[in-house]
């Protein structure tokens, strides 16, 4: 069962994530969203596109469904596609700041029985419930912030820290 300590240190990443993550494409171009620095890499599309994926993963689990038709473009394995097919940066700055929202709100709002539940099987927990999935969630964004940032200066824009 994950305590209020740990539920607390979860939201308080998924906080500092929403800035630096914000502050990694701030500025970018419409083109710039789009750049792969080689085949094997995602864009910057493709990176917060999958953040959000994951926050509606967070969401779901908290009982807050929030969706997009194109999320399953950017879910975990999703094959790459031409970037016509992904919604425009735009779109993702939107879904971006209205997934955060809704995020921060289900982290405020659920309870400490929500959190308690035992996660869906075959789901990366760090003690089995619902409260350790998101917890596990907030720590699986933090890899994609360094992601992002990197992206940030690979892209030739200032550092996002410092």
């Amino acid at each position: 069962m994950p305590t209020a300590v740990e539920m607390s240190a979860a939201t308080h990443a998924y906080r500092q994530h929403t800035s630096l993550l914000a502050k990694s494409f701030d500025g970018l171009t419409a083109d710039e969203w789009n750049i792969r620095p080689n085949e094997a890499c995602n864009s910057m599309l493709w990176i917060i596109g999958h953040v959000i994926w994951a926050r509606s993963m967070a969401l779901q689990l908290m009982g807050a469904p929030w969706t997009k038709p194109w999320l399953s473009l950017f879910a975990r394995g999703a094959a790459i596609v031409e970037p016509s097919q992904y919604p425009s940066s735009d779109e993702i700055l939107a879904a971006w700041v209205d997934v955060s929202a809704a995020l921060t709100a289900a982290l405020e709002g659920t309870s400490d029985a929500v959190f308690s539940s035992p996660a869906p099987e075959k789901m990366p927990s760090f003690d089995g419930s619902i409260g350790g999935m998101v917890s596990f969630l907030a720590f699986h964004e933090a890899y994609h912030v360094g992601q992002a940032a990197y992206l940030r200066r690979f892209l030739g824009h200032s550092r996002v820290i410092g």
